[in-house]
């Protein structure tokens, strides 16, 4: 079975049976697999192997998951699906606002697993241009066609669910989307979602392309409703 995986699962799991359980199910899939005891492995494998995916746990040696999900980002947009044992939300907003995807609740499903990473896969697949569009606010350019964001000059790399937020903003300036609207664009598999993981997704957006991210200019707070993008020039 072909998946829209570009490289290798990477699994980061210190539990042997946790994480030969994850790979079974993930090949039997047809995913090709490959694993990470600790956290500094996972990310000199990552380097090396370049994954399309990875399937991260919190509680590793040597680095936690929340760390080798930060220093992960500083090279590689892969998609991240985080696994933590505790259910605090404040758990999985840390990991979201990190640069993971999503995450799961240990004990867990495999079977719930292999959905949840395939559903991923489906957000981070590059949406498909509208004509030869290229949307624009004043530096901030995004050219669907090549699946490519730039602020002036400077590239700006972006995760799936982030570069899709983005352009279901920018293409509705002056639209006020709810939380409920925005989840609806990357969660349509049944799963339950709070709403603070837009909160988390516009935060890392605003680091990504706004000058003082705590002054925005391009994506606009509504205050008891949600969010809208700028329609104006002022910069």
């Amino acid at each position: 079975m072909q998946h829209n995986c570009a490289g290798p699962v990477l699994i980061v799991e210190d539990d042997p049976n946790t994480a030969n359980l994850i790979q079974t199910y993930l090949e039997r899939d047809g995913f090709q697999t490959i694993k990470a005891a600790d956290g500094e492995s996972a990310l000199r494998l990552a380097r090396l192997h370049k994954p399309g995916f990875v399937v991260l746990d919190i509680m590793l040696p040597r680095l936690d998951g929340w760390e080798v999900c930060r220093q992960l980002r500083t090279f590689s947009d892969v998609p991240v699906l985080m696994l933590t044992a505790r259910e605090e939300e404040i758990d999985r907003i840390t990991g979201l606002s990190l640069g993971a995807d999503d995450y799961v609740v240990k004990p867990f499903s495999p079977r719930e697993l292999v959905a949840r990473v395939k559903a991923i896969l489906r957000r981070a697949r590059p949406m498909p241009p509208a004509g030869s569009e290229v949307l624009t606010c004043n530096d901030l350019v995004v050219e669907p066609e090549k699946h490519r964001v730039r602020l002036g000059e400077r590239p700006v790399n972006l995760t799936g669910s982030e570069y899709k937020l983005l352009c279901a903003l920018m293409r509705a300036p002056g639209r006020v989307f709810s939380r409920s609207e925005l989840l609806s664009h990357f969660y349509q598999d049944g799963e339950t979602v709070v709403d603070r993981v837009i909160d988390v997704h516009i935060g890392n957006l605003r680091q990504k392309i706004e000058k003082d991210p705590a002054r925005p200019k391009f994506i606009l707070t509504v205050r008891g409703f949600g969010y809208t993008f700028s329609e104006g020039e002022e910069q």
